[in-house]
Formats: C-alpha cells, sequence, structure tokens
C-alpha cells in the first residue's frame, strides 16, 4: 500500500492521479464550507475555476436554485451571496440549493484533481467520516494521493497538518513497514507528531490562519478547527461534488 502527500496541486499532473483515490484538503477554508454546506442541505457544490466561469455556470441554472459563493484574497467575491466562511453556509442559506463556488485555493485543488478514481473533499469538520472512506479505498485499491490545496501554488501549513493526521489515522498496526509513504507525507506525519490533535493550534499557527484573524474570521478558525461536527462524506464527480454514504460501496 502506498500513500503520497503532495502540498499543491501544481505538483501533480493528471497522468499523476488518473485512477488513483485523492482526498483533497483545503481546511482553511474552502472543503470545511463544501463539507458544512452538503451537511446543511446543499444539493450540490460545483467547483469554478474562476469568477467569469462561476457566473457562466450559474446562468445555466435556475436563478431561484443557485447560489454564487466564493473569495479572491480571503474576501466575498462582490455581488456573490456568499464568501468562503463556512458560517455563511447555513441551512437557510444551503439548503435544496445548488452552491457555484470559486475559490483562491480549494476549488483549483478540486479541479486539478479531476480524472483521478474518486475525489473526496475533506477537513476537520468531516474528519472521521472521510478518513472511514479513504482506509477503504486503500485497502481495495492499495493507494491514496492526500492533495493540499495549499496557498498561492504554496505550501500551507494547516493543509499539510491535515495530511499528516489523516495519514497517522490510515497505518495500519506496524506502520511504515507496511505503508510506502513518499517525503511528502513523511514530513505531514512529523506535522501531526508535533501538533498532535491540537487542530486549533495548527491552524493558529499557520500564515493563512493569521492573516484570517487579521482580517476579522477568528471565529473560522474556531469552527474550521472543530472535528467531526458534519459527518459528511462530499465526493466530486462529474464537475459536481455531492453528499454519498461513507462505505465503500459509495
Amino acid at each position: 500500500m502506498r500513500i503520497d502527500v503532495v502540498y499543491a496541486p501544481n505538483a501533480v499532473t493528471p497522468a499523476d492521479l488518473a485512477g488513483r483515490t485523492v482526498v483533497v484538503v483545503d481546511v482553511l477554508r474552502a472543503t470545511t464550507s463544501i463539507a458544512v454546506a452538503l451537511a446543511n442541505g446543499a444539493k450540490a457544490v460545483l467547483p469554478a475555476a474562476s469568477t467569469d466561469e462561476a457566473l457562466r455556470i450559474a446562468q445555466n441554472l435556475e436563478r431561484d436554485a443557485v447560489v454564487l459563493a466564493g473569495e479572491r484574497k480571503s474576501v466575498r467575491i462582490e455581488g456573490f451571496a456568499l464568501g468562503n466562511s463556512p458560517a455563511e453556509f447555513s441551512p437557510e442559506a444551503v439548503s435544496g440549493k445548488t452552491i457555484v463556488m470559486t475559490t483562491s485555493n480549494g476549488t483549483q485543488a478540486l479541479i486539478a484533481a479531476q480524472g483521478a478514481r474518486e475525489i473526496i473533499a475533506g477537513a476537520a469538520v468531516n474528519f472521521s467520516t472521510v478518513a472511514q472512506r479513504a482506509r477503504a479505498a486503500l485497502e481495495q485499491h492499495g493507494d491514496l494521493v492526500i492533495l493540499c490545496a495549499g496557498g498561492d501554488k504554496q505550501f500551507a501549513l494547516e493543509d499539510a497538518f491535515a495530511a499528516g493526521r489523516l495519514t497517522k489515522v490510515l497505518l495500519p498496526e506496524g506502520g511504515l513497514r507496511r505503508v510506502t509513504v513518499n517525503d511528502g507525507a513523511v514530513a505531514a506525519l512529523e506535522l501531526a507528531r508535533h501538533y498532535g490533535e491540537r487542530w486549533a493550534r495548527a491552524l493558529r499557527a499557520s500564515a493563512h490562519g493569521r492573516e484570517l484573524v487579521e482580517l476579522g474570521f477568528r471565529s473560522d478558525l474556531e469552527m474550521c478547527a472543530a472535528q467531526d461536527t458534519h459527518p459528511v462524506l462530499p465526493l466530486y464527480a462529474d464537475r459536481r461534488i455531492t453528499a454519498h454514504r461513507a462505505s465503500n460501496e459509495g
């Protein structure tokens, strides 16, 4: 069995991910917001690569059934109903709706993973549910990729920590003697060892976490650091992220 951790989507090609299961993590904040939206009754989340693409997608959907969400430089895009704060994706805002979302990093990573066997959106809020699905994929197919959204195509501590936490819980008895990992996974495991299960500490230590606090989004860090509050399994296929049962059957 093999686990690879990749720290930014520009570090892989479609061929690298073809036929593999990929967990995409953008803890601050896109995959957290996606999990919250689906747990609160959204029909689907449609990732878009740009603001213009999001607007084009929304124009092809019924106006009353679609919600535009997204950010640039962590701030809600002008004219969009929602930004990228998970608290905004309340049942009142998203239940029964299709969310068209574009973000600086998370949606880019999801789009980059297209062509994989299965794409899972993972975060702290749905951690155990994602780990269950990832473990089943690892046992069935023998390998797994954890793709970090990163920040501006660079390493992001919060996503690397999440990758390390997931890698750690997936390692069977015997650990690295039974599972092959790449250097990215080794480094992520060291972050997981350093921070333990303290999601909030890791998120506050990250550059993006500090930036969000400065912008007035301190409460977002608390929500993004809360493990298993929204136990939903978001799977991305055919340009749509929808909620699925957390089982090997899908």
